[in-house]
């Protein structure tokens, strides 16, 4: 009988700035309250930002502060300026990335930086623009990363460029048992190495049950090849990377983790642009931004497909079923970017999301919404 034992987690190699989170996002999008303040600027990777940054990022502030008191009242809008003053001051002396996003209400207080280039805008709204924290998501989506010797498991949970050992007190698992030669040398053959990686695996689908993400497998050809061969846990295999676990440091495995799940993303792109063209022939989808978004509220949504650099300023209906295009991005009755709103309608009712190359969806107006199946 095979006898596994967990062992202590090696150290791992923390970088700054940290990805937002789901659970982030999802508080971020719980938010329905006016005045919600979006702040976002690009920056440059560093330990702080550089002068010019922080002039921008209070211009920003300011532009924030002149809105709020053009557009009304609200609900406390001195107490979100506070926050957001709060958020500013903070930001100035921390590291930063691709991005900046701060986001300020009455009782909310949060700054997130992203791996992604941003449209940098002030938003007011009664909800916050959360769509470059879906994008940043969609591109470096939380994973797991199995790193498998045939001795040895252990499970890291994926945010960007970081890895952590996963929560779970399944992993690290470590395979005791030694067979001996006549010599009296250890040794372990296939039987054993099987056995292990399938105590490995139904540890695995516990931890995947709880925690679906991408799994990315690590570990020497052969380890690779035959946990493949028998893991009933690959329906989400983002890909495999052999590597020499005695001399690759987990640091640099993370940074060969990134071109596989690009590769991933890039197969869930055309995943989705085969489901639209799918249901676009089944009569289940609708195109452009009002038929999705009355779809999306009357109807039920499958997959929202939404180019990248689509944004669309709009106004609603009193009844909320009708969206209309606005220009005047600053008046008080203007969704600054309607987007945001459809995105976070469609997971909130159960939808996913796809966010695909500019031009893909030329001919459905940026954006395409497929319906399930009776809806």
């Amino acid at each position: 009988m095979t006898t596994v034992h967990a062992a202590p987690a090696p150290p791992v190699q923390r970088r700054t700035p940290a990805l937002p989170t789901a659970e982030q996002v999802v508080l971020l999008q719980s938010v329905r309250s006016y005045p919600a303040v979006s702040l976002l600027m690009n920056t440059t990777l560093s330990a702080a930002l550089s002068g010019a940054e922080a002039v921008r990022l209070n211009q920003l502030l300011a532009q924030a502060t002149r809105r709020l008191r053009a557009e009304g009242p609200g609900d406390d809008p001195d107490a979100a300026l506070t926050n957001l003053q709060r958020l500013v001051d903070a930001a100035v002396g921390g590291p930063t990335s691709a991005a900046l996003a701060l986001y300020a209400g009455p009782h909310t207080a949060i700054a997130l930086r992203l791996p992604v280039e941003v449209r940098e805008r002030v938003v007011v709204d009664p909800t916050f623009a959360t769509r470059d924290l879906v994008r940043s998501l969609h591109r470096t989506p939380r994973h797991a990363v199995l790193v498998l010797s045939s001795r040895e498991a252990r499970l890291f949970e994926g945010a960007g460029d970081q890895l952590r050992p996963a929560r779970t007190s399944s992993f690290p698992l470590r395979d005791t048992r030694q067979r001996q030669h006549d010599g009296g040398r250890p040794d372990r053959d296939d039987k054993d190495t099987a056995a292990f990686f399938r105590t490995v695996d139904r540890a695995l689908a516990t931890y995947l049950r709880l925690h679906p993400a991408p799994l990315v497998l690590a570990g020497s050809k052969r380890a690779l090849a035959t946990f493949t061969g028998l893991s009933t846990n690959l329906s989400r295999l983002a890909g495999l990377i052999p590597v020499n676990l005695s001399t690759e440091p987990l640091s640099v495995l993370a940074d060969r983790i990134r071109p596989v799940l690009e590769r991933y993303l890039l197969s869930r792109q055309q995943e989705a642009l085969a489901l639209l063209d799918k249901q676009v022939g089944a009569r289940r989808a609708v195109s452009g931004m009002a038929d999705a978004w009355l779809a999306a509220r009357t109807e039920g949504p499958e997959m929202l497909a939404v180019e990248q650099g689509l944004f669309y300023p709009a106004r609603v209906s009193d009844d909320g079923t009708l969206l209309m295009p606005a220009t005047d991005v600053e008046h008080p009755e203007v969704i600054d970017d309607a987007v945001d709103e459809l995105i976070e309608l469609v997971l909130e009712r159960g939808g996913w999301v796809a966010l695909v190359d500019d031009g893909l969806l030329a001919t459905h107006g940026g954006v395409a919404l497929t319906l399930r199946s009776g809806s």
